[in-house]
This record gives C-alpha cells, sequence and structure tokens, in this order.
C-alpha cells in the first residue's frame, strides 16, 4: 500500500489478525491491512481487506507455504472479531494466490479430511460400473510443468475386490492447454482392462474441469496453475458464504 492506514484502519487490521490468528492451528506470519472509514467501521464495512500469511495451519496436516487473499466491500460482525470470531454479513467475492510445498500437499493428501472428500469413485466401463477406492496417494514434482502421481486403489469389480498400484504423469491445464496425460501405468500384476482405463482418465478429466470446488462453504475455482520443482502455486477465486471453522 502506498498510503499509511489511519488509526481505526489499524485497530480493525488487528483485531482482525487476531481473529484469523485463533482459527488457524499455526501460523509463522500473518499481516492483514483493512480499508474504511469510521462511518463504515461503525457499520461492519471495508472497502478491502487483504491478507498475507506464511506457514499458515489451517487444520492438522493441512497447511500452506504462502497465501495472499485480496476482498473488495467486506461486511464482518466488529463485536465478534475483537473476540476472534470471524462472521461475514454478506457473502464476498475473493482472489488469491496460494502456494503449496510438495511436502505440504503430501501430508494434505494422507490426512482424514482430504480421504473424506475422496472415498470412492463409481465408473462405466463399457457398460460395467465399477468402483475405485483411493487408499493411498502421493504426489512429486519433480520440475518441467510435471506432476507425477503414483499410489494405491481398491478396485470393487462385480463381486471381487483387489488392490491396484499406479503410477501417472500429469501436465495440469493451462490458458491455451488443456489438462495433458503422458503417462499412466500399474504395477506389474495389477494391471486394469483398456476399457476401465479409458473411463478412469474421462472421469479424472471431468473432476479436473469442474467450473468450482465446493469448500466448507466456499466455491473455489482455480484460474491458473504454476508447477515448479518442490512446489505449486495456484491462483484462485473463490466465493464466500462464511468463513470455515
Amino acid at each position: 500500500m502506498t498510503d499509511e492506514p489511519r488509526l481505526e484502519e489499524q485497530a480493525l487490521s488487528q483485531a482482525v489478525e487476531m481473529g484469523l490468528s485463533s482459527l488457524l492451528d499455526d501460523a509463522e506470519n500473518i499481516d492483514v491491512d483493512v480499508r474504511t472509514d469510521l462511518l463504515k467501521m461503525a457499520q461492519g464495512q471495508a472497502d478491502s481487506v487483504s491478507v498475507e500469511g506464511r506457514g499458515l495451519a489451517i487444520q492438522k496436516d493441512i497447511r500452506v507455504q504462502e497465501m495472499e487473499l485480496h476482498a473488495d466491500n467486506v461486511a464482518i460482525n466488529l463485536f465478534d472479531a475483537i473476540f476472534g470470531q470471524i462472521k461475514l454479513n454478506h457473502p464476498l467475492d475473493a482472489t488469491a494466490r496460494v502456494v503449496l510445498t510438495e511436502q505440504d500437499i503430501n501430508r494434505a493428501l494422507s490426512s482424514d479430511y482430504i480421504r473424506s472428500k475422496f472415498q470412492s469413485m463409481e465408473l462405466n466401463a463399457d457398460g460395467q460400473i465399477v468402483t475405485l477406492e483411493p487408499q493411498q496417494l502421493e504426489m512429486h514434482l519433480p520440475g518441467d510443468g510435471k506432476m507425477e502421481f503414483s499410489g494405491k486403489m481398491l478396485l470393487h469389480d462385480v463381486d471381487k475386490a483387489r488392490q491396484v498400484g499406479f503410477a501417472a504423469v500429469v501436465r495440469p491445464r493451462t490458458s491455451s492447454t488443456p489438462i495433458l496425460l503422458e503417462g499412466f501405468s500399474c504395477n506389474p500384476g495389477e494391471g486394469i482392462s483398456l476399457e476401465l482405463t479409458i473411463a478412469l482418465m474421462e472421469k479424472l478429466g471431468e473432476l479436473a474441469n469442474l467450473p468450482y470446488f465446493d469448500l466448507q462453504g466456499m466455491a473455489i475455482r482455480i484460474k491458473e496453475l504454476y508447477v515448479e520443482e518442490g512446489s505449486l502455486t495456484l491462483y484462485t477465486e473463490a466465493y464466500v458464504k462464511q468463513i470455515p471453522n
């Protein structure tokens, strides 16, 4: 910011900062900048709110290396904010830049919260309904814009179930190219049929092209995703009904 915040802006920024900090399990650093005036402040309104954070532990095993968030025309309950509870008086639109390390991603993928979001997946393989249950998933970011996945899944096929180990190499969607699957293979002796492979690729393509993802009352859309060695950077838009617990 080029202009110095007024005293009331500094006070409100500190109140919101304390409220956000109380929602996190841990934070190496968090800085909040609220722009408003006394009249709007009395009404719980702000022209804009910007948040910058580093090393944010949102909950157990869910960590963000860096985050920059910005929202305009924000209305919050000031009394609750002072006591560490951030409640929105109306939904808001926000933009954010989020950086995740490879270690952060793999810890999240093994967390109970993420596992609960991907318990099973039904596929139609040439007219036959097959269920895949992810059991283990890891991501490796070697650089060169690639995302390497490996793991195990439980395949429920008619009246039997068997474990399948797999590996895949993906290039994420960009503004000029769709998501690209550069390679997919199963562990020796644990292969799946061509029909099921095609059905799985189609299902993953559907998930990758969803217009938004729902996360605890927030509709999040990934605009850009940049892959570097050891880290992912996401540029997102979000419609926030309420700050998640």
